[in-house]
């Protein structure tokens, strides 16, 4: 029998192998994270600090920035270092964990956005009923369970994943560990790893565009119907901005994990990873948060708190 020796790290191929691009690269991605970071963090930190975003939207909303940050963070730190020192390889415990990590909170955000659909629709469509269907406790586990869920899949994938045996190389043509990319390298039988992972991101995409989608029907309904035309535009712009990071979102998700792995084109992947773990979240506080007259509000009083200590302590 022919001898396998055990893989104990694995290198990544990287973005590019071309060394004048690696500078830029890293300014680029350092910029990006750290917008991020700023962005997200700061988000949160203005919900707790204002009485008046202390409502079910803005808790939705603390939390998708949270799971930005941390899935972020499992990611781009690492891809930053090796543009900046050329260290591309990974621990196989370290591997396991950025799959671990990323797939958590990645998968939590999934439900999360349909949690916040659901809370939008019983906003526009039940507004009468709104504070006792949006209660604390169901906010509560619509968050929770969507943390749960992400737990038990990305669990599953990483057990299954590396109970593979790795012998062909251990080489990975990515920038991070992604469960694709490491089947390519198994010299195990994929199969069922390929049918679990297609199945519960199968499941998971199209049960929660369903409920998405399905909340925004009704609610464009609810908006046809309103004779108001500045209560139109208002709910139109709100439904605008979430749904095209739904969509760039799903699009980016379905379009990697949602296929079999013959179809898989590495090069494209790449550019569909940097697009959902780097360039979303640093999106998502643009998009639903800063265009929001109440978190613009909430940040200038906060600023002029900050001004008027500075200039008491002066």
């Amino acid at each position: 029998m022919e001898n396998i020796s055990e893989v104990t790290e694995f290198i990544f191929v990287g973005l590019t192998d071309v060394l004048q691009l690696q500078v830029p690269l890293f300014i680029i991605f350092t910029l990006i994270y750290c917008i991020t970071m700023v962005g997200n963090l700061g988000m949160i930190t203005l919900i707790v600090l204002d009485t008046r975003l202390h409502t079910p939207m803005y808790f939705f909303l603390s939390n998708l920035s949270f799971v930005d940050c941390v899935y972020a963070s499992a990611v781009t730190p690492k891809v930053i270092v090796g543009f900046l020192t050329g260290d591309k390889i990974i621990s196989y415990n370290g591997c396991a964990a950025q799959i671990f990590f990323f797939g958590v909170f990645a998968t939590s955000e999934t439900f999360l956005l349909a949690s916040m659909a659901f809370d939008r629709h019983a906003a526009v469509c039940k507004p009468l009923h709104y504070a006792t269907t949006m209660t604390r406790n169901v906010c509560v586990l619509l968050v929770t369970g969507s943390y749960i869920y992400g737990f038990l899949q990305s669990s599953i994938h990483v057990a299954l994943t590396f109970h593979l045996s790795f012998c062909h190389s251990n080489v990975i043509n990515h920038f991070f560990c992604d469960i694709p990319p490491l089947l390519a390298l198994s010299c195990s039988d994929i199969h069922t790893n390929e049918i679990v992972l297609i199945t519960t991101a199968a499941a998971s995409v199209f049960f929660v565009l369903l409920v998405i989608l399905t909340s925004y029907v009704l609610i464009f309904i609810a908006i046809l119907r309103m004779r108001s035309v500045e209560g139109r535009k208002k709910a139109f712009s709100t439904c605008a901005s979430h749904l095209t990071t739904v969509s760039m979102f799903y699009g980016a998700i379905i379009f990697m994990y949602v296929r079999p792995s013959s179809r898989h084109s590495m090069d494209t992947d790449k550019m569909a990873s940097v697009f959902y773990t780097m360039i979303i979240p640093v999106l998502n506080p643009l998009v639903y948060s800063l265009r929001n007259k109440e978190v613009k509000s909430a940040f200038k009083k906060v600023a002029e708190k900050v001004k008027s200590s500075l200039g008491l302590a002066c």
